[in-house]
């Protein structure tokens, strides 16, 4: 994807509320840390995009992401219930 379109993907989730502002920087960051190469190519309208794509390095660290990801949704979904105090 190209960093609009991704902008606007985002936006379309139920409840997540993002904007350029928040994205393009985060899309900086992590294309710094090698966990996204970038690629030019011409836009049918308008100037070239920047498309990002995710790198091995880059599967590794959203698989990690997603193992943390889901013990903080269940801690938190267990004090939300109660469970825990």
């Amino acid at each position: 994807m190209y960093g609009f379109e991704l902008t606007r993907t985002l936006a379309e989730a139920d409840g997540l509320v993002t904007s350029e502002g928040t994205v393009y920087p985060l899309l900086t960051r992590i294309r710094e840390e090698g966990l996204v190469e970038t690629f030019w190519e011409q836009s049918p309208q308008g100037p070239a995009r920047r498309y990002y794509r995710i790198t091995r390095d880059g599967r590794r660290a959203l698989l990690n992401f997603k193992e943390q990801w889901s013990l903080f949704r269940d801690t938190v979904d267990s004090v939300l219930k109660g469970d825990i105090k």
